[in-house]
């Protein structure tokens, strides 16, 4: 069985656990950046297996140059969208500020 049929790839910055909606970058963020090994991973994500948590850290393993690129795109695209978030916030957004706020200076 190729490595490759445990995910499902639909362009080469977005690669999910095959049938699932989870990216790999969701798996590796918690085993590169947190440094959880596979059984601490899947006991955070329960719906998906330890094999797929394990044939995640071997494909990241065996593409490294790759897939560090990918999750280094992955991190600057979150934090650009994490600014535009905080530029043009919500209406719920807004409220639940206000909220926070309010609940300061009540305290």
């Amino acid at each position: 069985m190729l490595l490759e049929s445990f995910f499902d790839i639909y362009s080469e910055n977005d690669i999910r656990l095959k049938g699932t909606r989870i990216g790999i970058e969701t798996i590796l963020y918690e085993y590169i950046y947190n440094r959880k090994n596979a059984e601490e991973i899947s006991n955070l994500y329960t719906q998906v297996s330890l094999e797929d948590i394990y044939s995640t850290i071997l494909y990241y393993l065996h593409n490294k140059v790759k897939i560090t690129e990918y999750m280094i795109d992955w991190l600057k695209s979150s934090e650009n969208l994490a600014k535009q978030q905080d530029k043009n916030p919500t209406v719920n957004i807004i409220r639940l500020k206000n909220l926070k706020n309010q609940t300061k200076i009540s305290a």
